[in-house]
């Protein structure tokens, strides 16, 4: 754990132009047809895959002001097995997770399928842009260690 007051490289200065094309993508995703909550709650356990604690404190953050119960928030490295979970947030943090997870191959098509009765193609195509973007943030905060706020 980094306890510096800056991040390991300047990136936001060094490749600003990319830095800014990253934050209008974050801006569409959030502007898109995915419920701000179920999107933090997707960027959240993204997030603890890929052990980015800037983005975990961020988004668990962002759930807390929302009005998440703390149980649901506590139960989201184990949604599989919690009661907290809804079949629409089921589907989507499974596809999130098989997205993120691409070493393991490909989702498989039982994960994409499970999104059907919940999202339509756009809503796929949301969703997939947002566990895009949230991984993208995380190999920045993963990798270059931003501090804490």
């Amino acid at each position: 754990m980094s306890s510096s007051n800056s991040p390991r490289v300047p990136y936001t200065r060094l490749a600003a132009e990319a830095f800014k094309g990253l934050l209008a993508t974050s801006k569409a995703v959030h502007d898109s047809s995915i419920d701000s909550d179920l999107l933090e709650l997707v960027f959240l356990r993204v997030s603890q895959i890929n052990g980015c604690g800037y983005c975990m404190d961020m988004h668990a953050t962002t759930l807390r002001k929302a009005g998440i119960a703390p149980r649901k928030l506590d139960t989201l490295p184990a949604w599989h097995e919690s009661r907290f979970f809804d079949a629409r947030e089921r589907a989507a943090l499974g596809w999130a997770e098989a997205l993120t997870r691409l070493p393991d191959g490909a989702p498989s098509q039982a994960a994409f399928d499970a999104l059907a009765p919940h999202f339509d193609d756009k809503g796929i195509s949301d969703l997939s842009m947002g566990v895009a973007v949230i991984n993208a943030w995380n190999r920045l905060g993963a990798g270059l260690l931003p501090p804490l706020p």
